[in-house]
């Protein structure tokens, strides 16, 4: 603990890498693990496709708000976990947050340097126009449509996409984590199994950086864990509680 206290304390540019286990003890299911919803009916999957949304919006958006809890998903709150990282910002380093998740937690928590690599789930676009929406537009209706008003005067009316990034869409901001990684002094890596691509080879590439520390926060165990310096086995909640964050 000491050790990685001072790796931490000596740091000044940080990239972090999060998945969903950085949320779930925020009461965010973890879709991916052993029980999680992807297991229990694979064809969830074909459904938060680009293809299905492509060709059938109106039935997309029921789907997606059932699966994603669409309704408590401003009502999460940051765990100690957010406010770690959030905590070091304010001590003046740069901290370049990448987050697998969509729940936009890290924002919540303060953190200002945050690149969502699979999207919000706080927003949403049209594809014809490229107007955009908060989240309280996409609760009023079920199938959320655009409303602005063209030069025509007509009300647009295309069925809005989701910017969370679905199957077939492109993963995020993958430039920019490699330009902050070049960079930086520590990699930290919180709450991922590490096992979708691109996101599972950052590791290894960063072995190739010249004096970056590379550190895991992780339940269980990673094919990956040999390519770190520091490895914990142990909930960010209660490693960051350890470290003195509370909420």
């Amino acid at each position: 603990m000491e050790a990685f206290r001072n790796m931490l304390n000596e740091a000044q540019r940080i990239v972090v890498l999060t998945g969903a286990g950085m949320s779930t003890e925020s009461g965010i299911p973890d879709f991916r693990s052993a029980g999680g919803i992807w297991t229990e009916d694979a064809s969830r999957m074909e459904a938060m496709s680009l293809d299905y949304f492509l060709s059938y919006p109106r039935l997309f958006w029921p789907k997606f708000k059932e699966l994603f809890q669409m309704k408590m998903s401003g009502s999460y709150e940051p765990n100690e976990g957010h406010l770690l990282l959030a905590e070091l910002e304010k001590q003046g380093k740069q901290v370049d947050i990448f987050t697998q998740n969509i729940d936009g937690l890290h924002r919540k928590a303060g953190s200002r340097h945050v690149y969502e690599l699979h999207g919000s789930i706080q927003t949403a676009s049209c594809l014809s126009c490229g107007a955009r929406y908060d989240l309280p537009h996409l609760l009023k209706h079920d199938v959320p449509e655009c409303t602005a008003v063209g030069n025509d005067g007509e009300v647009c009316g295309t069925v809005l996409k989701t910017d969370v990034v679905l199957f077939g869409d492109a993963v995020l901001h993958f430039d920019t984590l490699y330009e902050k990684l070049d960079k930086a002094d520590l990699l930290l890596v919180i709450g991922t199994s590490l096992e979708v691509a691109p996101a599972r080879f950052v590791p290894e590439d960063a072995s190739r950086i010249p004096g970056i520390k590379k550190a895991m926060i992780n339940l269980e165990p990673t094919y990956c864990d040999s390519l770190f310096d520091f490895v914990i086995h142990q909930k960010i909640g209660e490693f960051a509680r350890s470290l003195g964050i509370k909420k």
